[in-house]
């Protein structure tokens, strides 16, 4: 997907243009269990990061068989997460035409951990799980190979900061965020040469509360005491 699914920012709207998708709530708890499959997340990045494919150039990418991959991709399409595309279209050697596919662009989320059921909550775990660990095998990825990549090899831009925030701060803080992200968005035909797929990752969450300290027991203190 263009803009992956991220979590949920502030309900204050936001000017949007045509090439400025409106954000939509995955709520319906169908849609999120197939979106949180790991076979489907996997190949949704493959679309995302090197465009349109086929059911057999993603099985071959991606380790599994045709018939699976053809399945899945329907699922996905079912829901909206891909569609065919005459991209790249060609004869399949007298076997009738190959049906590529590519992922649908969007800016959608989901709803506020206060407003998901308890199912909702282990589908959006798992999601997550398989999501932020995707994540952390391209991120390895990059640094194994970054002496193949030439300058790009510079093009690593790390952060790490703290702020304090009030929750609604915090909400309008995502949103120019997103703004931002689709500032730089463009479409193929306008990309200069020498572009490259950049993977942008956004996660801010509030330090955990700190537990309260337990009362010494003057009997483990280490120290001695007097008796009279």
């Amino acid at each position: 997907m263009a803009q992956e699914p991220c979590p949920p920012g502030a309900e204050t709207p936001t000017q949007h243009t045509s090439a400025t998708p409106a954000p939509v709530e995955l709520s319906d708890l169908a849609t999120l269990k197939v979106l949180a499959q790991p076979r489907r997340q996997r190949m949704l990045q493959h679309l995302t990061l090197h465009g349109p494919a086929t059911s057999a150039t993603l099985a071959r990418a991606l380790g599994l068989n045709t018939g699976s991959t053809s399945y899945h991709l329907r699922e996905l399409a079912r829901y909206g997460f891909v569609e065919e595309t005459e991209a790249g279209s060609a004869p399949d050697h007298g076997h009738g035409r190959e049906r590529w596919w590519r992922a649908v662009p969007g800016d959608r989320r989901f709803p506020p951990r206060s407003r998901q059921s308890a199912e909702m909550r282990h589908v959006m775990d798992e999601l997550n799980h398989h999501a932020y660990a995707a994540d952390l095998e391209l991120f390895e990825q990059f640094q194994r190979d970054a002496a193949e990549t030439g300058p790009w090899a510079d093009a690593f831009l790390y952060s790490r900061g703290t702020i304090r925030l009030t929750q609604p701060e915090l909400g309008a803080f995502f949103e120019e965020y997103i703004a931002l992200l689709n500032r730089y968005k463009r479409p193929e035909a306008k990309t200069p040469d020498g572009a490259r797929t950049v993977l942008t990752r956004f996660l801010a969450f509030p330090t955990p509360l700190a537990e309260p300290e337990a009362e010494a027991d003057p009997a483990c203190s280490g120290k001695e005491t007097e008796s009279s």
